[in-house]
């Protein structure tokens, strides 16, 4: 129970003595059912910070889900909330608790323990500042021990607790316990892990966790609570540069304008000069404003709004920062990238990324390989599947400012997110900006993409036909041109089957393939807009994210996509090439329609109905959407 004071006084001071405790943020991991649940249930358990009603709930659920037996308390149900897990006995969701102790405040996150849920534990690791790996005794180091360790590592924590727990089950052998500890020494030292403290116990017993065992007096090391409490993880974030991304522009009068965030690292005091990334713009600290006042000093992990004493742009997302040591600016990178999505990362897929209060569009232009988390062996790839992690060159659509991750967490770290799905699919390291994107500049044009339309007295665009094989694509693109050049109009069409006989001559039909197929395709239509061209695309396209990245690298307006939809049971009956027949008999794999998706197309600006339309009548609908959109 949470102890009582005896006066108003007392609770004040007992309040504000614990408003003045640091904070230590952990997680704990391991394979599954090694005891993560059982374990911060007894620091909860014996914290004495459980109310009434959670004991007696805790009583309820151990009777009904509980697995120790005999009425006794389950303490893994006080962190295993969601149903499924308490019905399955293991850790799904990553749950955080909250505890403290008279030295120090926690918030533990208990992490899952199997594969499929590797990006659950990463997500906690990715805020923490000390992993609790937990081992069981009996069965040794697994394979998920060495993956838990090695995203540890990646994620850059630095300090690792080893507890090798049910020592209660091998009869608290101290030759168990020593050899593990022997073999895991070995492999940290490969992962740069600088901090291993290895702890002996059983948590379902409490041995060693908040008090000493006198089952294993041959360990004179600190309990797991002790370590917990006494462990200094912090120093490096506050004397590290000056660094604080801009998340809000405060203006609530027009006297007043203020730049809103919290501080990822360093110091700073006003007066203090400081730079604006990545515009390079210099200024200096006015004032440092607070709720509570103006600051003479703000440090990291603070949110301050600061004031600058020259009128500068700032925009959201912008860092201020050390004037004497600035981070860098790059829109090309060497990363890791721990991906988390059942759809496997596939280069030169369009992406969003979001570092701190940055978005921009992102590509991976290469996988250099993929790590072997048990053996640390790099493997070729192609893609990246789920909980995998790889090494890959990373290119945006502009420049960020950044720290490398092994720098500054907060200026280096960043998520890839799903264009379509707005879903979070990858969480990333930089470790370096790439050289060739520093020598690379946009050279002036003295003839402009306005001059050669100009000239040809048209407004340039992209019509991009997709659907799938046999649904009319070329036959109608064909029409259309044909049409547009009796107009007097410039265009040129990029069919697809043209295009694999050069441009993309060394692709397949794997998705990977089919990814870099469409960006190519995009970028010389790019191209031909810029020429002043109307150019016409008829590829089959069949995924949404590229059409999309399509639409997006001309300016809006001038991208039309146009949805020529027909079943698959009319364009295999027509089957002109065919190729349906060599897809049922197996002779063509990854044919679209038959085992590999098409995703069509959600909002397209045309959709034309080829299965009853003439393929004329789709043909002069399309014009006629061109003439309402000013083209032609």
């Amino acid at each position: 129970m949470v102890k009582h004071m005896e006066a108003p006084a007392e609770a004040g001071s007992y309040l504000l003595q614990h408003e003045q405790k640091d904070l230590l943020r952990f997680i704990t991991c391991g394979s599954v059912d090694d005891g993560k649940s059982t374990l911060i249930g007894r620091l909860l358990f014996d914290s004495k910070l459980l109310l009434e009603d959670q004991l007696t709930a805790l009583e309820k659920d151990s009777s009904r889900y509980g697995t120790t037996g005999s009425g006794e308390l389950d303490l893994a149900l006080l962190v295993d909330g969601l149903a499924d897990e308490r019905e399955q006995g293991i850790t799904i969701d990553v749950a955080y608790r909250f505890f403290a102790t008279e030295k120090r405040k926690f918030i533990v996150a208990d992490t899952p323990g199997h594969e499929q849920y590797t990006r659950n534990m990463a997500t906690g690791a990715s805020m923490a500042d000390l992993a609790v790996l937990l081992v069981d005794a009996r069965k040794g180091l697994l394979p998920q021990t060495r993956r838990h360790s090695y995203i540890v590592s990646l994620l850059g924590i630095k300090h690792v607790v080893l507890a090798i727990n049910k020592m209660d089950a091998v009869s608290w052998d101290r030759d168990t316990y020593e050899r593990m500890v022997a073999e895991y020494r070995e492999f940290a030292i490969k992962l740069d892990i600088p901090n291993v403290t290895c702890i002996p116990v059983s948590a379902l017993l409490g041995d060693n966790i908040t008090r000493r065992s006198s089952a294993m007096p041959w360990y004179d090391g600190a309990t797991l609570i002790d370590h917990l409490e006494e462990v200094e993880v912090g120093g490096d974030v506050t004397s590290a540069p000056f660094r604080m991304p801009v998340q809000w522009i405060n203006r609530p009068d027009q006297d007043f304008r203020g730049y809103s965030g919290t501080i990822a690292s360093g110091m700073v005091s006003p007066g203090d000069s400081i730079v604006i990334a990545p515009s390079g713009r210099t200024s200096k600290i006015e004032r440092i404003v607070t709720s509570g006042g103006d600051l003479q000093q703000a440090v990291a992990n603070q949110a301050v709004t600061i004031t600058l004493a020259d009128e500068v742009d700032v925009s959201r997302g912008d860092v201020l920062a050390d004037s004497k040591i600035p981070p860098e600016s790059s829109d090309q990178f060497s990363v890791h990238i721990l991906w988390m999505s059942a759809d496997a990362m596939l280069p030169g897929r369009p992406y969003l990324l979001r570092i701190g209060s940055i978005m921009v569009g992102a590509q991976i232009t290469e996988i250099k390989y993929t790590v072997n988390v048990n053996t640390l062996e790099h493997t070729a790839a192609r893609h990246i599947d789920l909980n995998e992690v790889g090494v890959c060159n990373l290119a945006l659509d502009r420049p960020i400012p950044f720290d490398p991750y092994r720098k500054n967490r907060d200026m280096g770290g960043f998520i890839l997110i799903d264009r379509i799905t707005n879903a979070t699919v990858g969480c990333g390291m930089i470790s370096f900006a790439l050289r060739r994107a520093s020598n690379i500049h946009w050279q002036a044009l003295k003839v402009g993409k306005a001059d050669r339309a100009g000239l040809k007295q048209q407004k340039p665009c992209i019509v991009w036909f997709t659907g799938l094989s046999g649904a009319g694509k070329s036959t109608i693109a064909n029409l259309v041109e044909r049409n547009l050049f009796e107009l007097g109009r410039h265009t040129v069409l990029l069919d697809g089957d043209n295009i694999r006989h050069g441009l993309t001559k060394n692709l397949g039909f794997t998705a990977e393939d089919r990814v870099e197929n469409i960006r190519r395709v995009a970028e010389v239509a790019k191209l031909m807009t810029e020429a002043g061209l109307i150019v016409l695309v008829s590829l089959i396209s069949p995924f949404r994210s590229e059409r999309q990245m399509a639409r997006e690298i001309v300016p809006p307006g001038e991208f039309l996509e146009v949805f020529v939809d027909a079943p698959l049971e009319v364009c295999r009956t027509r089957d002109p090439k065919g190729l349906y027949k060599k897809a049922y008999a197996g002779e063509l794999p990854n044919f679209t329609g038959i085992d590999s998706p098409y995703e069509p197309p959600v909002d397209a600006d045309l959709h034309l109905n080829s299965a009853d339309q003439t393929l004329e009548a789709c043909g002069e609908a399309v014009l006629a959407m061109l003439s309402q959109r000013g083209i032609v």
